[in-house]
């Protein structure tokens, strides 16, 4: 079971990378950066495998937040709503050596969040050491000005995602007046300079008609955009949970981003996505796991707590925490059937299983 798991988690990874290259058919060196990184990252699949043997369970995804600050305010937004440790943030030679020891284990995606990570430059000194891992790196785009992007230029591991919620309404009543056409001129940017680029759809119950509408997504194309990932809402907050997705949304959202693939030549993601064919909740290392700005090691973004530190110990250590690995071994507690996240509804339970371990 595990093993069918895995092989099918791997192979949509791979797909996903088949569909980069397939997307930057007009660019022949992206096309190539694509077709070269997807044999890179059957080399980290195979090396996550001997990992699994020595008994480390590796995901193919860390999921970096690498600060707290950001220069907006975003309504509902999980960063603000995290009980933040006293800790200080990694520095950027801390997160240089995360990301070796996750490298050498075989994560062959690290996704950068925040907070805003641009509010953190160095870390584009970090990625340029790393050609063979993939770099999204979600970003407001308010800091996208020329000098980032020739930066961006010189590294096609690192993908900039511009995060929008919709049309120009709806991401400026989430994100504040203006942002839309600040964002849009972010992304024109990007299209000018030639680089592979994308956008986050942050999709909600209230949004979800106008983020599914393909005028938006052709629209976006036709600006240069090769990547598309919708996020299906999560509650930071307690009385937000009427923005999560209805059962019947979910799936159309599948199906919607399913077709678009079919038919156009962006790469097109849903995360979580179809959780079901993977056995449940991808969380805790089963798909991805998350690094907070201090280093605790924490299951989801969506699920802040942690009993190991990946600054203190080695990572190969902490991705084995107690912790992780009760949610790895009762994952099955783990099946979402109405919506949401599953550790969010099932919070007060990870909550003692963090208290235990600590205890």
């Amino acid at each position: 079971m595990a093993t069918n798991f895995l092989g099918r988690f791997d192979s949509q990874v791979a797909r996903v990378f088949k569909y980069a290259a397939r997307a930057a058919w007009k660019n022949p060196k992206q096309a190539f950066f694509f077709t070269r990184i997807r044999s890179a990252q059957k080399r980290a699949a195979a090396t996550r495998d001997r990992q699994r043997e020595r008994g480390v369970q590796v995901p193919p995804l860390l999921i970096a937040s690498i600060t707290r600050r950001c220069n907006l305010n975003c309504r509902g937004c999980y960063a603000r709503a995290r009980r933040h440790s006293p800790r200080p943030e990694l520095t950027d030679e801390q997160w240089q050596g995360l990301f070796e020891q996750a490298r050498d284990l075989g994560v062959s995606i690290i996704m950068l969040a925040g907070g805003e990570p641009l509010l953190r430059p160095g870390v584009l000194d970090v990625t340029r050491r790393f050609p063979g891992v993939i770099f999204p790196l979600f970003t407001n785009g308010l800091l996208l000005d020329d000098s980032v992007v020739a930066r961006f230029r010189g590294q096609p591991q690192v993908i900039p995602v511009l995060s929008i919620e919709g049309w120009e309404p709806e991401t400026d009543t989430r994100r504040g007046t203006g942002v839309f056409e600040r964002v849009a001129a972010a992304a024109e940017k990007l299209r000018t300079a030639g680089l592979f680029f994308g956008v986050s759809l942050t999709v909600t119950r209230s949004n979800f008609e106008a983020v599914t509408a393909e005028g938006l997504v052709q629209a976006l194309i036709g600006n240069g955009c090769s990547l598309f990932i919708f996020v299906e809402y999560t509650p930071a907050a307690p009385g937000t949970e009427d923005l999560t997705l209805l059962q019947e949304q979910r799936h159309r959202l599948v199906e919607f981003s399913e077709g678009m693939q079919e038919r156009s030549r962006p790469v097109f993601i849903v995360f979580p996505g179809d959780e079901e064919q993977f056995g449940g909740c991808l969380a805790a290392g089963r798909g991805f796991v998350h690094i907070g700005p201090d280093g605790s090691l924490e299951p989801c973004p969506f699920a802040p707590f942690s009993d190991a530190n990946a600054v203190d110990i080695p990572l190969a250590e902490a991705l084995g925490s107690h912790l992780l690995k009760a949610i790895r071994d009762n994952h099955a507690e783990l099946k979402e059937t109405r919506g949401g996240c599953a550790l969010w509804r099932r919070r007060e339970w990870v909550e003692s299983l963090a208290r235990k371990d600590q205890a």
